[in-house]
């Protein structure tokens, strides 16, 4: 038995633990935080102080996705988006390191070193760009104990219970327990710590831990501040046709992951409508064609009716949409962690809410013989045996006393068993998942779930959700009809995807656990993996023409032509599993943009793939943005596909003011400067409606030239504005 260890020190102060932490570790920290959430910031914040102030302390920081407030980029921007901001993220601390490093005035004795970028956020930043780790994200906490990390370090909160206290990870139990096991199997000297924020929602089960997983613990009112949002955008066109594809795509009784951003709104709101209006969703899918075009594959592998037996999460990114679809009561079926009892509920064979003793024949014709200890305390846990019955020494003693070997296979042991069955099972998962992050209204939701209710979902490491190795045999059980659904930038003609790089070599996100979860649906005998790669690459806004983003071929890949499977853009459905590069070829060339579409042909062409006289079917060559906005139109009026479907932190007037503002940039761009100036120093008539508006952008009694432009064009939009 491992010797138990001390109680962790306790602080009310983050500088006082940094002060123990450099005694105890000396001057060369590097520091393992998790992704997201779940950062400790203000004792980041003092460490990092510390090494400014300190040039011979070197700091180097090992984590991803790095969170960042939204910052203005001009000072209209800044006066629309401060009070926003102020409103949204209150007293969220800023992390002082990210601020340092977009202004370029990161210390020479810090290192900044992230396996995830927020998509985007770091494309000129060349301190990002070398420091980038490149991995997969079940080998993160491998990778970061490799960088030579000595503290890791993690937000969590804190719950009185039975046994005493206890703490949760939280919004992060993915990477950090498995990389203390590292540290502390390693003999390296190390330290753990943990800064309590009671706004975390407390999430039980994996991420629930004792205090003694802690060396230091911060605990102190002040540092439970809000917690770090992702506000929703805004649902485009494109994406809501992405969503209705991939959503029929969906079997009833499987399993779903899903991501954050449009594209996974849009497939819950889909799925949400294929649940609570089937006749109305069905007619949508009919408009775009995927009935008549994709109906045998939809049949094959998803379905349009509702969702009757519901669905299981295996996600590595707990999402809030997660809590929308439990909330319309899709997101119900619950798995258990005894595998031959997961394969028997898939079969018919058991029935969750009612046990009887035939399940214990049917454990017993799929080999199951010996209960072992764990065994038993895991049926126990999910009801199957009554907390009653006992287990000792190989033996299950009966709530009457009688004693028996624990034996499915022995007649006697049987009967006896029949008696200690409990009717129904209990504790069983909705969904497992990495880690967490979205609005403030999710976090909220959270919270105020019932315990029995938070307690159906599981955070857990992502060693477990990403991949099967640590259970396989389980987790195929649990994972029936896995549709693992992710998102891509680029896909070229031989079904290659790009998902995280340029082929400059530029890092756009990171490869995250996209490469886990395509190779596990290939793993799964009923599983599949979906990219949705929206067709066009069409920035608003930008002087750029529109592009592409299915390629004859590319520079990088994320995954590559050996695991395609399904491809989803806002045209169709392309399933690419099994089939010859000339069928991928043809299927991807049906759900490209029709803009592009004879470009991709002739290239595809003079390479061999396809034949020299193959002409694309007359159907598919009629993909325009204008068509899907057309096919989409009438079903808004039946309340589908709103701008934003869960709702936002945005007021109505700031919803406005944000599609006013687009448009006044546009228009400034695309005028005469002194037309402009001219019009403004005339312009006089301010309409009673617009004044509130003026007002919320400081242009009520605008002083500068540049003010009264603004303001002109603005009143002009919102005077347009029906």
């Amino acid at each position: 038995m491992a010797p138990s260890r001390p109680a962790p020190t306790l602080f009310d102060a983050a500088e006082a633990a940094v002060d123990v932490l450099l005694l105890k570790l000396g001057k060369d920290i590097r520091i393992g935080l998790p992704l997201g959430l779940g950062k400790p910031i203000e004792f980041v914040n003092a460490l990092y102080h510390r090494a400014k102030n300190d040039p011979t302390l070197q700091l180097t920081i090992l984590t991803a996705l790095s969170l960042e407030k939204p910052v203005p980029t001009s000072e209209l921007e800044g006066r629309f988006l401060q009070p926003f901001v102020d409103r949204v993220f209150g007293d969220c601390p800023d992390l002082v390191y990210m601020l340092d490093l977009r202004a370029n005035r990161l210390p020479p004795n810090v290192q900044v070193k992230e396996f995830f970028f927020k998509p985007g956020s770091n494309m000129a930043c060349e301190h990002a760009q070398r420091h980038y780790i490149s991995t997969n994200y079940t080998f993160a906490a491998r990778d970061v104990f490799n960088q030579g990390c000595n503290v890791a370090a993690q937000l969590i909160c804190k719950r009185e219970t039975p046994a005493g206290l206890r703490y949760s990870l939280s919004c992060n139990p993915d990477t950090g327990p498995e990389l203390v096991e590292m540290l502390r199997a390693s003999g390296r000297p190390h330290a753990v710590v943990g800064l309590v924020n009671q706004n975390l929602p407390y999430m039980a089960n994996d991420a629930e831990v004792e205090p003694e997983l802690f060396d230091y613990v911060i605990d102190a009112p002040r540092y439970t501040t809000t917690l770090f949002s992702t506000p929703k955008l805004p649902v485009a066109t494109p994406d809501y046709a992405i969503g209705l594809y991939a959503s029929a795509l969906i079997k009833d009784g499987g399993t779903l992951q899903v991501g954050i951003g449009g594209m996974g709104d849009a497939i819950v709101h889909a799925a949400q409508a294929r649940h609570a209006q089937p006749t109305v969703y069905q007619a949508a899918l009919k408009a775009i064609g995927a009935l008549d075009h994709h109906g045998d594959l939809i049949a094959a592998q998803g379905g349009t009716g509702p969702f009757e037996q519901g669905l299981y999460g295996a996600t590595e990114m707990f999402v809030d949409g997660f809590m929308h679809l439990y909330k319309a009561g899709i997101l119900k079926r619950a798995v258990y962690d005894f595998w031959a009892l997961q394969l028997l509920i898939n079969d018919g064979l058991c029935d969750p809410a009612t046990l009887t003793p035939a399940v214990l024949d049917h454990l017993e014709a799929l080999g199951v013989r010996v209960i072992r200890t764990q065994d038993f305390e895991v049926l126990q846990h999910h009801g199957f045996f009554t907390e009653a019955t006992r287990y000792d020494a190989g033996h299950l003693i009966a709530p009457d006393g009688e004693r028996v070997i624990a034996n499915v296979a022995n007649p006697d042991s049987r009967r006896v068993m029949a008696r200690c069955l409990g009717t129904q099972l209990k504790n069983g998962f909705i969904a497992h998942g990495g880690f967490f992050l979205g609005p403030n209204d999710f976090y909220a939701a959270l919270r105020a779930l019932p315990e029995t209710e938070r307690a159906k979902i599981c955070m857990t490491g992502v060693y477990k959700v990403n991949q099967l190795d640590h259970n396989p045999r389980l987790y195929k059980a649990q994972r029936q009809h896995a549709r693992f659904i992710n998102s891509g930038i680029m896909v070229t003609l031989n079904g290659a995807v790009m998902s995280d790089g340029l082929e400059d070599g530029r890092v756009v996100s990171g490869v995250g656990g996209q490469y886990n979860f395509v190779a596990m649906a290939h793993q799964l005998p009923t599983g599949r993996s979906i990219l949705m790669i929206r067709a066009v690459r069409d920035k608003e806004g930008k002087t750029t023409a529109p592009s592409s983003n299915v390629v004859f071929n590319y520079g990088h890949i994320t995954i590559p032509r050996h695991l395609r499977d399904i491809v989803v853009t806002e045209y169709g459905i392309a399933d690419l599993r099994s089939k010859t590069d000339n069928e991928v070829a043809k299927a991807l060339l049906n759900i490209a943009d029709s803009r592009f579409q004879p470009e991709l042909l002739s290239q595809a062409k003079k390479s061999g793939k396809v034949e020299s006289d193959y002409e694309i079917p007359d159907t598919f060559r009629h993909n325009t943005p204008d068509r899907l906005e057309a096919q989409l139109a009438p079903f808004r009026s039946q309340g589908l596909f709103p701008a934003f479907p869960f709702g936002t932190d945005l007021t109505p007037m700031e919803i406005k003011l944000g599609k006013a503002l687009k448009a006044v940039k546009s228009k400034a761009a695309k005028t005469n400067k002194l037309k402009l100036a001219f019009d403004a120093w005339r312009f006089g008539n301010v309409p009673e409606r617009t004044k509130p508006y003026l007002e919320r952008m400081g242009l009520a009694d605008p002083k500068t030239l540049q003010d009264k432009v603004v303001r002109m064009l603005l009143i002009q939009n919102l005077s347009e504005e029906k």
